[in-house]
C-alpha cells in the first residue's frame, strides 16, 4: 500500500532493552520483527505486510507524550495477555464514547492503550 499524504505512517517506540521489548510485544500482541542491528527493530502488526513501526533503544519518553492506541476484538483477553507478557496495567478497562479501553506500560515504562468497540 502506498503511503497517504499526511497520514500517520510509522510509529517508533523507544525501549530500554530491545530483546525484552521484542519478547513483550510478540507475546502480548503477536507482533513480528526485523532486526536492523543491536539498537533497532522494525515491527509488523496483525493484518499488515509492511512495517507499522520500529523499536529503538534509548531513553523512553516521560509522561505526557502522545498516546498510541491499539485495537482489540477482545479487551479482557488483551488485558490478560499484556499482564502475562510482563506489562503493567496503568488504568483498568473503562467505558468511553464508542467503546472501552485500558492503558498499560510496557517493560520500559512506555504507556500505550488498547480499545475495543462496545
Amino acid at each position: 500500500m502506498a503511503p497517504t499524504h499526511h497520514a500517520i505512517d510509522y510509529v517508533e517506540i523507544t525501549v530500554a532493552d530491545l530483546a525484552t521489548a521484542e519478547d513483550f510485544y510478540a507475546r502480548a500482541f503477536g507482533w513480528t520483527f526485523t532486526d536492523y542491528g543491536p539498537s533497532y527493530a522494525g515491527f509488523r502488526t496483525a493484518g499488515r505486510d509492511e512495517e507499522a513501526g520500529g523499536l529503538s533503544v534509548g531513553e523512553p519518553p516521560g509522561p505526557g507524550g502522545p498516546l498510541v492506541l491499539l485495537f482489540s476484538d477482545d479487551l479482557e483477553a488483551t488485558v490478560s495477555a499484556v499482564e502475562a507478557a510482563g506489562g503493567r496495567i496503568l488504568r483498568a478497562p473503562y467505558a468511553f464514547p464508542g467503546g472501552r479501553r485500558f492503558h498499560f506500560a510496557d517493560p520500559s515504562g512506555t504507556e500505550m492503550g488498547v480499545w475495543a468497540m462496545s
